[in-house]
């Protein structure tokens, strides 16, 4: 009789052993996670926003030297005051003014990368052919969600100064070097 004691108590204290975790502890793991997770969404938050800005400030630069040869290729229209002239797609033909095949094709749409991108504040003359020139421009890239996809609004006139609105608009007045 001792042996069936002795095993029943053994096989108990194994069913015990396995039973797995008790509530407690899986709280304290879970409350762990939870700690974890809010510290590290804010901190991945702001590492999108910063990739965000980086890229909008890359795009900046590209729609300048996408402007720059624009004026070299069509001098007669000087520059392009439009995205879309800018762009265009390279099995539609040669390169025109009106799809220069300069940007690629989700720039020249004006959105990327959280931003939205718009060429404003043309001057046009008229040139010697009667024909209007565009002979300044500014480009601007502001967050489609201040906040979520950017802090900072960007301008970049002809000169390709570029500057930062910190309230995440178009009116830029702290230089970015």
């Amino acid at each position: 009789m001792k042996k069936w004691w002795k095993e029943a108590a053994t096989k108990r204290r194994l069913r015990h052993c396995e039973s797995g975790f008790t509530l407690m502890e899986l709280l304290i793991v879970m409350a762990v996670i939870l700690i974890l997770m809010l510290v590290a969404i804010p901190s991945m938050l702001n590492v999108t926003i910063q990739a965000h800005e980086t890229s909008a400030l890359a795009s900046l630069r590209a729609i300048q030297a996408a402007e720059v040869q624009y004026q070299t290729n069509f001098p007669a229209n000087g520059f392009a005051c439009s995205l879309s002239a800018l762009g265009g797609s390279a099995s539609s033909g040669a390169p025109t003014a009106q799809g220069a095949q300069m940007l690629q094709s989700t720039l020249a749409q004006g959105q990327k990368d959280g931003y939205t991108f718009n060429i404003t504040n043309c001057t046009k003359t008229t040139g010697t052919n009667n024909q209007d020139m565009f002979t300044s421009y500014e480009v601007t890239a502001v967050p489609q969600t201040v906040g979520r996809t950017g802090h900072r609004g960007f301008c970049m006139d002809m000169s390709g100064e570029i500057k930062a609105d910190m309230a995440g608009g178009t009116n830029c007045t702290v230089p970015i070097s």
